[in-house]
């Protein structure tokens, strides 16, 4: 059952999150060009709900670099990260069809290729290495070492889900933009092999020279945020 409720919270994480994304940036949707501080808001929410709702039957860790984090810590066996991760990026890739599936209309007269990634993967404002990739570690380091220090205060589980979710708009707000902010290696990888896959016109490359950065980078800010929290406490 953990397995299925990572499948199914980062289907709906995915939905949520990347439906906000749609919504904004293709033509004519009502919510065109509502802008950065919408899609923000729509990724904590998404991940509020998500978590609530596979929280019932696993972790909610959503999140592979959350999962990864975790076997690194010693809570979880790597075998289980490892199954969680896949399960995790099988749902993104669910997810993201259900965009895809809801929003084609507005995918058939879209005709901007970067537009039409930017509804399922992530992509830099300024492509810079090393700015892309300190802009992953550091938004997924605060994510990991949130959860963690969360964990150690005694609240109830509703009260830290919302937490979670309002520290995701945060993050997008103060680290998100220069990259969009994926800071979760299967919202991004699931997704961006989704892109490759379905016959959209007008999609244009799925940019798998820059496709490392939301994978490696949300990984290495995890770890480190095991390494700060064990020196925490």
């Amino acid at each position: 059952m953990d397995i299925f409720g990572e499948f199914l919270g980062t289907a709906i994480l995915i939905l949520l999150g990347n439906g906000v994304v749609a919504g904004v940036v293709l033509p004519r949707t009502k919510s065109h060009a509502a802008g950065w501080i919408v899609i923000t808001m729509g990724w904590g929410l998404a991940v509020t709900m998500a978590a609530f709702i596979s929280g019932t039957i696993a972790p909610a860790h959503l999140n592979p670099a959350v999962s990864l984090a975790f076997a690194l810590k010693g809570d979880i066996s790597w075998a289980t990260a490892l199954i969680y991760s896949l399960a995790q990026v099988l749902g993104a890739m669910v997810g993201s069809l259900m965009v895809y599936l809801q929003f084609k209309p507005h995918y058939d007269v879209a005709q901007e290729p970067g537009d039409i990634l930017a509804t399922f993967a992530t992509g830099p404002a300024l492509p810079n290495l090393f700015s892309n990739f300190l802009s992953e570690v550091l938004g997924t380091l605060i994510l990991v070492l949130a959860i963690l220090t969360i964990g150690t205060y005694d609240m109830p589980a509703g009260l830290a889900t919302i937490g979670v979710g309002l520290l995701v708009i945060s993050i997008g707000l103060s680290l998100g933009g220069t990259t969009g902010y994926a800071i979760n290696p299967a919202r991004d990888f699931g997704p961006r092999l989704l892109h490759a896959i379905l016959p959209i016109k007008q999609k244009g490359d799925s940019d798998w020279t820059y496709s490392w950065i939301p994978v490696l980078g949300p990984i290495v800010g995890g770890f480190l945020a095991i390494f700060l929290f064990n020196l925490m406490m």
